[in-house]
């Protein structure tokens, strides 16, 4: 696909108003959005979405990845973010036909079709720095994406950070704006001061997230990645990539993970780590970056048991395999 990662976009959306109750929905140009200056989403950030995507299928047909995960996730960061409730029946169909609309323009594997569902308060009221926006809009945008990773298989370099956080600890279940925007000045740091690529946020001394994906470490037979919490994103391909981790034999241990833990099972020369997420799938990281010391994961490489994850879970999107456990939804 030309241009960066989701810079592409389909020319029409869809888009449903909340006034006291969701408006039909229709199609409309996704090039603009009309907001009033006061709008409650620009001054106190109260926004959420979800990002999902819709695969060509081995069989030439079309289907969306676990879309009930996703958008019962979007349904939460709403009521956590004291949004106008979804009307969930809606919010499928306004993905379905969306993707259904754009049917011929999803392309084929290994790129796809990016969904990114967006919620937003427009009351035009900025003295409502404590309470709800009375008016929303729902949309839908659409962005056929190659590869997350341009240059080929990632090895990505992790600043550990001990200090700063993602966001808020009650607040990391929401898939927010406000929350990205949090992480992104360690990010920069991080970038400045060590050449990393991103930032695993280890706050109390123990492994999380980074600001953009969850962080699973893979050892021998065993996957340690930290239990769930509100304390950060409930990823849908981390929760995938597990379950098909158990269907192997593998032994998948979701609790706590501190940085002394990390840095000694990542010196074994097996060892693998990856970053979970929809855009990349699972990426490998390399190395990782601690007070000022670079320690190796296993042999600094992309390992095999990462890779066959990915492969794993992208032959099920692009219908390579049959889905045994109705993850797919077909557009036909």
């Amino acid at each position: 696909m030309a241009g960066e990662f989701g810079t592409q976009f389909l020319p029409q959306m869809a888009i449903s108003y909340y006034e006291g109750g969701w408006s039909q929905e229709k199609m409309v140009p996704s090039d603009s959005l009309t907001l009033h200056p006061g709008a409650h989403v620009l001054h106190y950030a109260s926004t959420c979405f979800e990002g999902l995507k819709a695969f060509r299928q081995a069989d030439g047909g079309v289907a969306i990845f676990r879309m009930d995960k996703n958008i019962a996730r979007f349904a939460q960061s709403t009521r956590l973010m004291c949004l106008p409730e979804l009307d969930i029946a809606q919010t499928e169909r306004m993905i379905v036909d969306s993707v259904a609309h754009y049917k011929d323009s999803v392309p084929d594997a290994p790129a796809s079709l990016y969904i990114r569902p967006t919620h937003i308060g427009t009351e035009p009221a900025i003295g409502k720095a404590a309470a709800r926006s009375d008016t929303a809009i729902q949309y839908i945008l659409l962005s056929p994406v190659g590869d997350y990773f341009s240059g080929g298989e990632a090895s990505l370099r992790l600043l550990l950070d001990d200090q700063g956080v993602r966001c808020g600890p009650d607040h990391g279940m929401v898939k927010g704006g406000g929350n990205y925007a949090s992480a992104l000045k360690h990010i920069e740091r991080a970038r400045a001061s060590a050449n990393a690529d991103q930032v695993l946020f280890c706050p109390g001394g123990n492994v999380q997230e980074t600001g953009a994906a969850n962080f699973i470490l893979v050892d021998g037979d065993e996957v340690i990645t930290k239990s769930l919490d509100e304390s950060f994103l409930h990823g849908v391909t981390r929760e995938s990539l597990l379950e098909l981790a158990r269907d192997k034999g593998m032994k998948v241990s979701e609790r706590e993970l501190s940085i002394d833990e990390l840095l000694e099972r990542a010196a074994r020369p097996h060892c693998e780590a990856g970053l979970t997420g929809t855009a990349a799938v699972v990426a490998a990281v390399g190395t990782l970056i601690h007070d000022g010391r670079e320690y190796k994961v296993g042999d600094g490489k992309p390992g095999p048991v990462i890779r066959n994850m990915r492969d794993e879970l992208n032959a099920i999107q692009w219908g390579n395999v049959p889905d045994t456990r109705q993850w797919l939804t077909r557009i036909d």
